[in-house]
């Protein structure tokens, strides 16, 4: 059970592991793109790619799906960011239990939006782990863990890709433990930080803050949804990667101090926000050098 491309990647680690997966539930497919066409999750590509039964159903708090499951008859469901909170029927169903792969070194970061709160908050490292998953968001016993580094400069495209190959990794080291009998089970310690899902404030830039907790924001949300500022035309312009320092920009909050180098230098709460890729509203995305020889961006231009 699972949607993204995360899931995705568990599937086909516990496919090439020679399981026999006895169906893949997911969300319904969405409307996506400026034509609003219909795309399917990823899981879905990757279990039609291997043949296997794809089940999407609007809701799972029904009799017609606890009797697809019960048709299924599976012994262990794993679940990878399927998007629902799975109720007590479903949990109690397989012989061996629904195993959860969260992307976080719980009890830290329960939760929608573990991978990118964790940059966010310029964490060092993070990770994946296998639970056993109860009536609770991310509260189940833990099985087993991979951690895993964030560097300076990644992204969450970068980080989520790490964590998708340590994702698959575990879960087929969990699968084969729980069939042989000597799976872990370690009730979370005290300590839980929550990680709830990306709104459209936490996208929005705050120049008041400090330089370093913008660039967080800027790598946690790219490449998307990405974070944004509203230029003097009331125009959104998002980012899509910046740096920082501690130096003083010389200049408030918001307003551009310098435009050299490739870099739109922008004066922060404390330090200085350089921009280095963005994409202005109905356009491509562009580096800020390109940005900039088309004056788009000027010094005392004040972003908010």
């Amino acid at each position: 059970m699972g949607t993204p491309e995360i899931a995705a990647a568990v599937l086909a680690a516990i496919s090439d592991a020679g399981h026999d997966i006895a169906g893949v539930v997911t969300q319904p497919d969405k409307p996506k793109g400026r034509g609003y066409n219909l795309t399917p999750p990823p899981v879905k590509v990757e279990a039609e790619r291997r043949g296997i039964p794809v089940f999407q159903p609007e809701k799972i708090r029904t009799e017609e799906f606890a009797r697809l499951l019960e048709g299924l008859a599976p012994e262990l469901i794993i679940v990878v960011a399927y998007g629902k909170i799975l109720p007590a029927n479903v949990l109690a169903l397989p012989k061996y239990g629904c195993v959860n792969a969260h992307a976080s070194l719980l009890p830290k970061y329960r939760g929608s939006a573990p991978i990118q709160r964790a940059i966010m908050n310029g964490e060092r490292e993070t990770g994946v782990t296998a639970m056993y998953m109860d009536e609770g968001v991310d509260t189940g016993d833990m099985i087993s863990s991979i951690r895993v580094p964030i560097g300076d400069g990644d992204d969450f495209g970068v980080v989520h890709d790490k964590l998708a190959a340590a994702a698959a990794e575990l879960m087929v080291s969990t699968a084969v433990a729980i069939e042989a009998g000597t799976a872990e089970r370690t009730p979370q310690p005290d300590g839980a930080t929550y990680a709830p899902k990306i709104t459209n404030d936490d996208m929005k830039l705050d120049f008041t803050k400090s330089a370093e907790s913008l660039a967080n924001t800027v790598r946690a949300l790219s490449p998307s949804p990405s974070a944004y500022a509203t230029d003097g035309d009331g125009c959104r312009l998002r980012v899509l990667a910046a740096e920082w320092d501690d130096a003083d920009s010389g200049v408030l909050p918001g307003v551009v101090a310098s435009v050299a180098g490739g870099r739109i230098a922008v004066g922060c709460g404390r330090g200085t926000l350089y921009i280095l890729r963005c994409q202005p509203e109905g356009k491509r995305p562009m580096t800020a050098a390109d940005l900039c020889n088309g004056r788009r961006i000027r010094v005392g231009d004040a972003l908010t």
